[in-house]
């Protein structure tokens, strides 16, 4: 069926500047900043709450955005998202940081845990107050695409399909949903078996009376308890890519099972689950083959086309830059992707699926998106400098300092 005949058969609802597919840290991100460029911005979010794996997904944790020295690298809209999941709930930030970047060089790395749960109702009270248009509960089916250009989005949810027109849309999805059925080509990750809940003791409780800490109450347990770098997953046992449904179906089933089994050879009156993850805690899926595709090699290299400079969360010392060219694709017009699905490969992309450099491609898919549409321009064309400069007033590092270049690297 036409694009144009499968359009008049919906729906269509009012046309909207930007359309950000996607409600995690990148989506909210990419919809705030459009937003305040004064664009008419629709967050589409296919479950019931805000903030992806960092709040429905259980991984409630800021990595480090410092250096490892005493720098902090990531800031924007980093630093704003903090202090929101923070605002109401515990924390966990290292007494070093609690008034801003540290005076003399440290070890300690600015990081913090939060309550996923409340940290989700601030996002919803961030995104609505701001005047972003929220849906959700909807499925993004298919983007209509013409001759390169994305005239919008079908969608499915209570009310039926419908059809919404959009001048620019950015798939911040996390799995490259819309950037891939669009027709752009796509890496597709691996994921090993490892599953995250939420839990609590009669130990933690009595932890946290002692320490008048509520955080300390909440603990992790594990089904499959692999790595990042692989280390327990079962041996003989594939690796899961999350682009098959009946792979996931079965990777939680699995890891759900897994869990069980452990939890049956415990005092039930000593501990409970409070909380299951609400999505697969896979950390790469797909991400975009883009004009540019960051290599772990890259680690301090400068990129003419960088929007944001970032740490490496698991090593000191270790910061990358983020081209503007991993963020879109030649041939489609109004496309943008932000957060895990921006084009990396091997370790850098452990390195940009996190969630300072999310909210930082986010940021910056947000400020493109806005000023392709001031300018009437394809989102490949947006003069790269000006796209920096708004960036740069906004908090943003785009260019790191040499002088934070270890010199055994020189």
């Amino acid at each position: 069926m036409k694009t144009i005949e499968l359009k008049d058969t919906l729906n269509v609802m009012p046309e909207h500047d930007i359309i950000v597919v996607g409600g995690g840290v990148a989506g909210i991100a990419a919809a705030i900043s459009a937003k305040r460029e004064g664009k008419s911005v629709l967050l589409i979010e296919k479950s019931n709450m805000l903030g992806g794996l960092a709040t429905l997904g259980l991984i409630n944790w800021f990595v480090p955005m410092c250096n490892g020295r005493g720098v902090q690298i990531c800031k924007g809209l980093c630093d704003e998202f903090v202090d929101l999941a923070i605002k109401y709930g515990y924390d966990s930030i290292p007494k070093a940081w609690q008034n801003g970047e540290p005076t003399e060089p440290t070890s300690v790395r600015y990081t913090t845990r939060y309550s996923p749960s409340i940290f989700a109702l601030t996002l919803t009270e961030y995104i609505l107050a701001e005047g972003v248009e929220l849906l959700y509960d909807t499925i993004v089916t298919m983007p209509l695409m013409n001759d390169g250009v994305c005239e919008g989005l079908v969608t499915e949810n209570k009310s039926g399909r419908q059809f919404y027109p959009a001048r620019i849309v950015i798939d911040a999805s996390g799995d490259c949903d819309i950037m891939s059925k669009a027709g752009i080509e796509c890496i597709v990750g691996e994921n090993y078996f490892t599953y995250q809940v939420h839990a609590i003791s009669l130990d933690s409780c009595k932890k946290a009376i002692e320490t008048e800490d509520i955080g300390r109450a909440v603990y992790t347990r594990s089904g499959g308890t692999a790595s990042l770098y692989g280390t327990n997953h079962p041996q003989g046992m594939p690796t899961f890519n999350g682009i098959n449904g009946d792979e996931i179906t079965g990777y939680l089933t699995m890891n759900q099972l897994n869990l069980l089994s452990k939890l049956k050879k415990e005092n039930r009156k000593h501990r409970d689950v409070v909380t299951l993850p609400g999505m697969p805690q896979f950390r790469e899926v797909r991400c975009i083959k883009g004009e540019y595709i960051l290599k772990p090699e890259d680690a301090y290299k400068h990129f003419d086309d960088s929007v944001c400079a970032v740490c490496d969360f698991d090593r000191p010392d270790y910061i990358f830059e983020i081209p503007y060219r991993t963020m879109r694709k030649e041939g489609f017009k109004n496309l943008l992707t932000a957060g895990r699905s921006t084009a990396a490969e091997g370790y850098a992309w452990d390195v940009t699926r996190v969630i300072p450099p999310a909210i930082l491609t986010g940021e910056a898919a947000g400020v493109a998106a806005s000023m392709a549409i001031d300018r009437a321009c394809d989102v490949n064309a947006i003069d790269i400098s000006l796209l920096q400069e708004k960036l740069s007033s906004l908090g943003v590092i785009i260019h790191f300092d040499d002088s934070l270049i270890p010199k055994s690297t020189l």
